[in-house]
């Protein structure tokens, strides 16, 4: 029964978390403005940054000073309002990570960031459905399909080839298929040249609200997955029976 309760608070506070993702209009409108901000800024800082390494690689051969004066490496500043800062913590780095961190850095964390979320809300739907019963039909190596479990119980029953093979496909997925090889408009835009499903028929401020829910929604399906993982070690149903 404790069990069952603490399962029932883990989803209650799973779908609070859901709730405190979600954005209202006048919220979209002041991240549109803030990364149109962001943006400017970024690009100002790359460009100087690009300046730096330019004069560092061929520096002039005379001793007269430049006619422009470079300016100084980019600081943290111009992600600080980033559309990721979002109420009710805002720009929240307790770890200084960011600290003194140049748009590569930024970009490369954000990238990371973004990857693990849809990772995340795969897994989450994933363990879901299958704690609901829904199975493929047919069998694999003889073992039906509706005879595995779910969770971690799974891997006591699929041999140990077919393990394999999911880690394999992962990391097909991770190596092949998830990465920006054509080079996107945005971090983490993975389309490649293939996949559009109309997002260059929306303007701005709608492509904003999508990646900003994205984001947010990834950030609560990496604690929502921790959560399923640990509740599903202890043996506490993932789906409590009252439900």
């Amino acid at each position: 029964m404790a069990r069952i309760k603490f399962a029932t608070a883990a989803v209650a506070a799973a779908a609070l978390i859901s709730e405190t993702t979600a954005f209202s209009s006048s919220a979209t409108e002041r991240y549109a403005s803030a990364l149109t901000a962001s943006s400017a800024t970024q690009n100002d800082d790359t460009m100087q940054q690009q300046a730096i390494e330019d004069h560092e690689e061929h520096p002039s051969t005379t001793t007269s000073a430049p006619s422009t004066p470079l300016s100084v490496p980019p600081t943290s500043n111009f992600f600080e309002n980033d559309f990721g800062a979002q109420p009710p913590l805002g720009f929240f780095d307790p770890l200084g990570i960011l600290e003194g961190a140049n748009a590569s850095k930024f970009n490369r964390l954000r990238y990371v960031e973004i990857k693990h979320g849809r990772i995340s809300m795969l897994a989450v739907v994933g363990y879901l459905v299958t704690q609901a019963g829904i199975r493929l039909p047919g069998d694999i190596s003889g073992i039906p399909y509706d005879a595995i479990p779910g969770g971690f119980s799974a891997l006591d029953i699929l041999p140990n080839g077919h393990i394999g093979t999911v880690v394999f496909l992962i990391g097909l997925l991770d190596t092949c298929i998830m990465v920006d090889v054509t080079g996107g408009d945005f971090v983490g835009d993975f389309r490649n040249g293939y996949i559009d499903f109309g997002w260059d028929s929306f303007d701005e401020a709608t492509k904003l609200k999508k990646r900003a829910i994205e984001l947010n929604n990834g950030r609560a399906a990496q604690m929502g997955i921790l959560a399923l993982m640990v509740h599903d070690g202890m043996g506490a149903p993932l789906i409590p029976e009252t439900f």
